[in-house]
């Protein structure tokens, strides 16, 4: 064990009082505080539901977004008085903008005018089921270029721009030298194979699909009706590293207006993200940088504040990736000072403490992840396997995958979770194997995954001949038939595990005793590709959807999707938790592409009639 750390300064004075879902109460509010409403309507005069509205105050960080109801009518939450930039959006359609003195004002209406150059506006999934699928050939290129051309990146970021031929075999001759964390390698970089064999037919293909005479078919999903529309989203914008030289994230660049397409993700910090007991927000850095460890964001102000621990190499700060919160608020996340190590925080001291696994184990590391288990202790990834740390003893237990490599790549660790009988799991995503740690007997035990079922002419013998021997460089680098296992989640308060396969576009569901396994397929029209899965106390698996600006709620008893929209373009959010209490549940997503953290939290009807009856009076 190392020394404890203080955040010295940074929470010592502060009263962390104020609970998140008090800071995003739905109806309650000062006397200082004014309701903003408003009707939306198209140019024709339809009165427009599902619409997005957001409001964003002069000077502030933190934008509220609320959606429309089927009669076009919006109501916010009570906002603190003053001027607030206000926008409505709508897939298809221009957006809106408007200012609103809310000392004044307390009304705002929008019309929006149709347009038919709206392409940039799409997430990630319905940007990927505008691509070409007439043929069997179409469907098999389009595969590789949902499998293949988002290992680092939604797809929304690239088919946002159009290019012939040469353009995407330019660009393709680029990404095929750009390992998994989105780095060039240089042009002696040995390829990742599956882009170099089939570069030449998805230069053609994309150049068909997105090039000067697109054949993309734009699809587009119901916009929120119903409980989706209820809810609030409060966006909290985090800063973005200056030493790179990029411009600070504002409406122009942060993904707030669609209109613009997905943003550049350089500069930001943001990878996983909880909130404490106390109503703030923690998030961790995966990125090299020399300012920040973890960050800690005021639930009520915004307020962003940056944690650094040193790595002992060059002044960087110690690199981290996972988060979680446990049971009693105490905060666990993976750390880099030197060798991969559990950080320990509690909240409302700001003490932290640093466990470094011992000499002769395994590391924290590989894509990690963090977890707690049903017997108070906490697994993490390692990248051979995974660990397991028991707090009241302060010790690890290393438990090891079964299979370390296979001739298709090697079973570098990716998602991690633990069980409500103390037992941990973890992915092989490249190499399609689910591991389980028996707590009780200290060994590992893996299920592989089946290959995702192809049609029988989808693949020529001689491209099989090349999949089955290829040798995968990292683990985004998948053959057609991968599943990809990535992040998951556990039902503490039954015998489930969800796991988010990505490339499979399924979600996998164990039996954490006999590992039973079935599989769930995730709804359209887009591709999605689930990453994280979050489990509530009401059974239901939350995922976020990295390639897409929307989250997914799966309820296992009816066997029902419900899609949330994001209200920022290019989120690619990489995890997902949840705070529930009082009855008041709220969702975090972290946007590790536009730097921010959101919360999402839910409305009842109750709730906007009561909303609206005070924006009547």
């Amino acid at each position: 064990m190392q020394n404890g750390f203080t955040l010295a300064g940074l929470i010592a004075t502060a009263s962390l009082t104020a609970s998140l879902a008090a800071a995003l109460a739905p109806i309650s509010g000062s006397a200082a505080d004014a309701l903003l409403a408003g009707t939306i309507t198209s140019a024709t005069g339809e009165k427009m539901g599902g619409v997005t509205v957001s409001a964003k105050a002069e000077g502030a960080t933190i934008t509220t977004t609320v959606f429309t109801d089927e009669a076009g009518n919006y109501f916010f939450p009570p906002l603190p008085a003053g001027k607030y930039r206000v926008w409505a959006q709508a897939l298809s359609f221009e957006i809106a903008k408007g200012d609103v003195d809310l000392d004044a004002a307390r009304h705002q209406d929008f019309t929006l005018a149709p347009t038919h150059e709206f392409f940039r506006q799409l997430p990630g999934d319905l940007a990927m089921a505008a691509l070409p699928e007439v043929t069997a050939d179409d469907r098999r290129l389009k595969s590789l270029v949902i499998n293949n051309c988002t290992g680092c990146h939604t797809a929304s970021f690239t088919l946002q721009h159009q290019f012939d031929d040469a353009g995407w075999s330019a660009i393709i001759d680029l990404m095929k030298h750009v390992n998994v964390s989105g780095v060039y390698q240089g042009p002696e970089h040995k390829a990742q194979g599956v882009l170099d064999y089939h570069q030449k037919e998805l230069a053609a293909y994309l150049a068909r699909a997105r090039g000067p005479q697109s054949a993309a078919k734009i699809k587009l999903r119901p916009r929120p009706a119903g409980e989706t529309a209820r809810v609030v989203f409060k966006e909290y914008d985090v800063p973005v590293d200056p030493d790179l030289g990029v411009p600070a994230r504002d409406f122009g660049n942060n993904g707030s207006d669609w209109s613009l397409g997905t943003p550049s993700r350089r500069g930001s910090f943001v990878h996983d993200a909880v909130a404490d007991l106390d109503g703030n927000l923690w998030f961790t850095s995966n990125v090299p940088n020399r300012r920040i460890t973890i960050g800690r964001i005021d639930g009520k102000s915004g307020k962003v504040d940056f944690v650094k621990l040193d790595n002992n190499a060059n002044g960087l700060a110690a690199n981290t990736h996972g988060m979680t919160r446990d049971p009693s608020g105490t905060i666990w996340f993976n750390v880099n000072t030197g060798r991969g190590g559990l950080g320990k925080l509690e909240p409302a001291s700001g003490k932290i403490v640093v466990y470094i696994p011992p000499t002769g184990m395994s590391p924290t590391g590989g894509a990690t992840t963090v977890d707690w288990d049903g017997k108070g202790r906490i697994w993490t990834s390692s990248p051979d396997g995974a660990l397991l740390f028991d707090p009241e003893s302060e010790r690890f237990t290393e438990f090891k995958s079964v299979t370390a490599k296979t001739t298709n790549g090697s079973g570098l660790t990716y998602g991690a979770a633990g069980d409500r009988d103390g037992n941990g799991w973890w992915a092989e995503m490249i190499i399609d194997i689910v591991n389980k740690g028996d707590a009780v007997t200290g060994k590992s035990i893996e299920l592989k995954l089946p290959r995702v079922v192809l049609d029988k002419d989808f693949i020529s013998e001689d491209a099989r001949s090349f999949y089955e021997s290829f040798n995968a460089p990292d683990f985004n680098a998948p053959v057609p038939w991968n599943q990809g296992p990535r992040r998951m989640g556990t039902d503490k308060d039954a015998d489930v595990l969800w796991v988010g396969n990505s490339w499979g576009g399924t979600l996998a569901k164990i039996n954490t005793r006999t590992m039973e396994t079935s599989f769930v397929p995730l709804p359209g029209p887009g591709v999605m590709q689930p990453y994280h899965v979050a489990v509530d106390a009401k059974h239901n698996a939350w995922l976020n959807i990295w390639t897409s600006d929307v989250i997914l709620r799966y309820d296992p008893a009816a066997d029902r999707w419900t899609t949330f929209d994001l209200p920022t373009r290019g989120t690619e959010a990489r995890y997902i938790s949840l705070l529930e209490r009082d009855g008041a549940p709220q969702v975090v997503i972290p946007y590790s592409r536009t730097s921010k953290v959101a919360v999402m939290s839910f409305r009842s009807e109750a709730d906007l009639a009561a909303l609206k009856s005070q924006a009547a009076h």
